[in-house]
């Protein structure tokens, strides 16, 4: 009796399951076959666009946003990559504080480089993804890996940081006034002020000339 009862349990249990599996298989994949399909049609007409969006700006105007954004994840690959360089090869009496100051400094501008592709994508476009594209694209120098006094490396950094703050302080006005996109001037904003304490703290780790 037992064993006839446990039979009737276990068979509609089995047949709830399958009615569930054949659902999620059967019915699921069409629908993301055709988004697929859809897609690949839209990329297609324009290589440059990854999403149809219609957030109140233009096509030109995001296009243009999307552009300015790429060579602002450019610069910021290239310092991050000079700033990894130096936290390497870094050498002289304060080699241990400077080597770990660099490390939080350039863990800092992965959080940013990773912000920044991603606003990219945000407004719809694709983000550089390849170190010809960034060096392309950068108004920052590379620097040759080797060892070199620190407070030159120290000054290098500063001076590029600083530079990346004059280009987003353009950026915020133009995305906003030029552009209609109070959000990506918003999210610049944000970014230069990063930089802005980056930059203070590496020109306090390095002694004033006169």
């Amino acid at each position: 009796m037992m064993a006839k009862s446990t039979s009737k349990n276990q068979k509609p249990a089995a047949k709830g399951n399958s009615a569930v599996n054949q659902k999620v298989i059967g019915k699921s994949p069409a629908p993301i076959q055709q988004k697929e399909k859809k897609n690949n049609s839209e990329s297609s007409d324009n290589n440059s666009t990854a999403d149809n969006l219609n957030t109140g700006i233009s096509e030109e105007n995001s296009s243009k946003v999307a552009q300015a954004l790429n060579q602002v994840l450019s610069d910021e690959f290239v310092l991050y990559t000079k700033t990894l360089n130096f936290h390497w090869n870094i050498e002289g009496r304060d080699f241990h504080a400077l080597h770990l100051f660099l490390d939080d400094q350039y863990h800092q501008l992965q959080i940013i480089i990773d912000s920044v592709a991603e606003r990219i994508r945000k407004v719809g476009h694709f983000a550089t993804g390849s170190m010809k594209e960034f060096l392309a694209d950068a108004s920052l120098q590379e620097q040759a890996g080797a060892a070199s006094v620190s407070e030159s490396m120290i000054a290098q950094l500063a001076a590029d940081h600083e530079t990346l703050i004059r280009n987003l302080r353009t950026l915020i006005d133009d995305f906003d006034t030029k552009y209609d996109d109070a959000g990506s001037s918003d999210f610049v904003t944000g970014i230069m002020k990063e930089h802005e304490k980056m930059a203070w703290m590496l020109r306090a780790s390095v002694p004033q000339r006169a």
